[in-house]
């Protein structure tokens, strides 16, 4: 058991850092939902791999790297938002998932995270990956700024939006699917979200905004995985817990400092 609390702790603190940071962009773009919706769409692939006999989290993985593709595909093509589509793409994946699965304790921890199930090899896998959306996400930063301003200057500088967001949106699949196993699919789109969103309240720059979105992902994810190892339950719910009291407490900070002002 100490030992799978070590590897979900090398895990939580990979994903916290990766999801803080790249929800950074997601609460800059307004597509918080995105973050959140994109979570669920694993959930088939999830199911296949519990049915079929292979790693689960590899059959989430592919369901989110092929619907990335997709619903940029589609967004392309209909111009409609990200937003509208993965609205519609998360709601039909949840209903699938659930149907698929025949086990309640294997969709329970597909839906909320077990940290029993975390091994050496996806510590090791989740440190990398989440390494390499760090880089890139930062590669790729001002970019995104810059065609968040205007979409014609970014063509004026040669940026390429639609790749550009492409890229954005795989990295948004990676990071949730090495998520997935500490707080399940129902919740792992919140270190995406919620960590970038209190980082914002505090923040009177760009590079302090980064930053302390990725800490508040990194404590929450930590803090949480703590306290599911102390008192034996699942880590997703007090994940979630944990960053609300973060941004709860950033809150409070600053109002205090809006009274002295």
């Amino acid at each position: 058991m100490l030992e799978s609390l070590i590897f979900s702790l090398v895990v939580g603190a990979s994903v916290g850092l990766a999801a803080g940071y790249l929800g950074s962009i997601m609460v800059l773009e307004k597509m918080a939902l995105v973050g959140d919706a994109m979570s669920h769409v694993a959930l088939p692939g999830l199911a296949l791999g519990v049915l079929l006999g292979f790693n689960p989290l590899f059959g989430g993985f592919l369901f989110l790297f092929v619907s990335a593709i997709l619903i940029w595909h589609v967004s392309r093509v209909t111009k409609l938002s990200f937003e509208t589509l993965v609205g519609a793409a998360f709601t039909l994946a949840l209903a699938i998932g659930i149907l698929l699965f025949r086990n309640l304790d294997a969709l329970e921890a597909a839906l909320f995270g077990d940290i029993a199930q975390v091994t050496i090899v996806s510590a090791g896998i989740a440190v990398a990956v989440s390494i390499v959306v760090i880089l890139l996400t930062r590669l790729i930063y001002k970019n995104i700024v810059i065609g968040l301003i205007s979409e014609e200057l970014a063509m004026s500088k040669g940026v390429s939006i639609a790749k550009t967001n492409l890229l954005y949106l795989l990295l948004v699949s990676v990071t949730v699917a090495i998520g997935i196993q500490i707080t399940g699919t129902l919740l792992v789109g919140f270190l995406v979200v919620t960590p970038a969103a209190a980082a914002r309240i505090v923040s009177g720059n760009m590079s302090r905004y980064l930053v302390l979105s990725a800490i508040f992902g990194l404590v929450s994810a930590v803090s949480g995985i703590l306290l599911s190892g102390y008192f034996s339950v699942l880590p997703g719910p007090l994940v979630v817990i944990s960053g609300v009291a973060i941004f709860i407490i950033v809150l409070i900070i600053r109002w205090r400092k809006k009274l002295e002002s």
